[in-house]
């Protein structure tokens, strides 16, 4: 055996060291026990030990959204793959660039149903960008060079390497590539000059021109670039749930969120428009609500995305630009910077009309001296930390709450599950992100029923010493499915309501924490200071906030209906 030879594990960690990977999440198991045993002999990374395999994927997809980064996950075959697979998923459809490492069964033992052994490559299939099983110790170096390249170019997204337990113990010399090339995959990069040149030129020339800016710009980091670029045009822009932060919110130019709990005047402005550039959007079901109604009014679109397949798929595209949105955005600007714009009077026009619809003020409501209301603590969240904290959410009201009421001014503050809607997410999501940054501000808005889906992640949580602060909007229900319920369901609320809820401040001292309960609205503001206070930095604090029941989300696009059709709090 050559003396220069290493075990497959330890090829595993080396090439981790290659990608200069900070922190792995992971859960042993005995199909990656050898894995484990090289992590135990190395110091160049950070292993976190998480309570729940899925808890690992989505730490580790929140420390990619946070940072820009791949993250990485290290999971066992069979139910350790299978949990996983949620995680996998969550990133899968919101293209976030990471590497899952799992264990198999040993080759000679495929097919045989082995102890723990699964079909991980057939069942992740549907939901990574791409993933591998890796059959020689040769090819270990290779494919994970593959997978980190497949995952962080192009359209990010999820790659899963599925190692054999005896790959991991057979010895090769260690090898990493330089580079890697793949003759089907060649992803474009740069647009069409003559298609950017058409697009502005639309866009300088429209009465109505509306921007809407998607999750491919805070992915693509392309946020400096779009600011620029639509504060020199002039026109309005709106956002999607993950493009939220990749436009300032406290900017005059913004309209706020667009879809179905977006604001009156960004949905009306998009349904009125005459000129649409989309940039890193794909038009989801969630955001123009009856496409048939949205292409009922005649608009010419632009669309600028990395994924060719993106473009034209739930509404036809009438000038379609490949490529990454922040080197499209760049040549727009190297565009525009030749131009001499002259001033457009019809933007004063369309911001008079745009002024009467922001006048609705759609997300007013109404304080109650006795009842906390969940947007007040965002509200308050938002003025105690101001506007400088990490946020991240599960799913349901408080997300939608969170969304609306906290306005981000930098791309990479919002972290909360967009395509798949994962409840469960917004404590490991909050843990990636504490670790990729230990000084900033973390705060987790949740609810009493998502919480729970990962609440063991607090003993992660106290193992590691990350002190992010809990906000748990309890209004005793399953909050989104109740508030369907109400309007579509005639007020039947089969198994919505959460009976026999654990006391959460309790909970959270028995797993070392701090906990809060308030219940007063008086209190709110006194509770948040003090959670975010020096005498609590280091401390995880569960702050339990009993809040208003029948508050609703408002405004709301009812399913199957269009943008201009929204449902206000007037209305009922």
């Amino acid at each position: 055996m050559n003396s220069n030879h290493i075990s497959g594990a330890e090829i595993v960690i080396r090439c981790l060291h290659e990608e200069k990977v900070k922190f792995v999440f992971g859960y042993p198991g005995g199909a990656v026990l050898n894995i484990y045993d090289a992590v135990f002999q190395q110091n160049k990374f950070k292993h976190v030990l998480v309570r729940h395999e899925q808890a690992a994927v989505h730490a580790a997809d929140a420390y990619s959204r946070s940072t820009g980064k791949v993250g990485v996950a290290l999971v066992t075959s069979g139910p350790g793959a299978t949990n996983a697979v949620t995680g996998i998923a969550t990133a899968y459809m919101d293209s976030i660039p990471m590497v899952i490492i799992s264990g198999q069964v040993p080759t000679y033992a495929i097919g045989q149903d082995a102890f723990q052994e699964c079909d991980t490559v057939g069942i992740t299939r549907p939901c990574v960008k791409h993933n591998f099983l890796v059959k020689d110790v040769k090819d270990i170096a290779s494919t994970i060079k593959k997978a980190f390249y497949v995952a962080s170019s192009g359209r990010p997204g999820p790659v899963l390497v599925d190692i054999p337990k005896d790959i991991t113990a057979e010895k090769y010399e260690f090898n990493y590539p330089k580079s890697v090339h793949l003759r089907s995959y060649n992803p474009i990069i740069k647009g069409h000059s003559g298609q950017i040149k058409k697009a502005l030129s639309l866009l300088l020339n429209a009465k109505k021109p509306m921007i809407y800016s998607g999750g491919g710009v805070v992915l693509g980091d392309a946020s400096s670039q779009l600011t620029k670029f639509v504060r020199a045009i002039g026109a309005p822009i709106t956002s999607t749930l993950m493009g939220l932060g990749g436009f300032p919110a406290s900017d005059k130019q913004f309209l706020g969120m667009l879809g179905m709990h977006g604001t009156y005047e960004a949905n009306m402005a998009m349904q009125e428009c005459d000129v649409l550039l989309a940039v890193g959007a794909r038009f989801d079901d969630r955001v123009i609500g009856n496409p048939e109604h949205f292409l009922s009014k005649p608009r010419t679109i632009i669309h600028i995305d990395i994924d060719p397949s993106s473009i034209s798929k739930r509404v036809k595209i009438d000038i379609p630009i490949v490529g990454h949105v922040i080197s499209v955005l760049t040549d727009l600007n190297d565009l525009l910077s030749k131009e001499k714009i002259k001033q457009n009077i019809s933007l004063k026009h369309w911001f008079k009309e745009i002024d009467q619809w922001r006048s609705t003020n759609c997300l007013s409501f109404k304080n109650d001296k006795k009842l906390i209301k969940p947007q007040f603590v965002v509200q308050t969240l938002h003025q105690v930390t101001k506007g400088d904290a990490f946020i991240t959410s599960d799913v349901g009201q408080h997300q939608m709450w969170a969304a609306q009421y906290y306005p981000f001014d930098k791309p990479r503050r919002w972290i909360n599950s967009g395509g798949l809607g994962t409840m469960g997410v917004g404590l490991p999501y909050a843990m990636g992100t504490q670790l990729a940054h230990p000084d900033a501000m973390v705060a987790c808005v949740t609810g009493e029923a998502s919480i729970q889906m990962c609440i063991q992640e607090l003993s992660t949580c106290k193992q590691f010493h990350l002190p992010i602060k809990i906000v748990n909007l309890n209004n005793r229900y399953m909050g989104m499915v109740r508030q369907w319920q109400e309007f579509f369901y005639g007020n039947r609320y089969a198994e919505s309501y959460m009976e026999a809820l654990p006391d959460f401040v309790k909970l959270a001292e028995a797993y070392g924490h701090v906990g809060m309960k308030i219940e007063k609205p008086s209190d709110v503001e006194p509770a948040l200071k003090e959670a975010f206070s020096n005498k609590l930095k280091e401390r995880l604090v569960f702050m339990d906030f009993i809040t208003d029941q029948k508050e609703n989300v408002f405004p709301m696009i009812p399913n199957g209906k269009g943008l201009s059709e929204m449902i206000t709090a007037e209305d009922l």
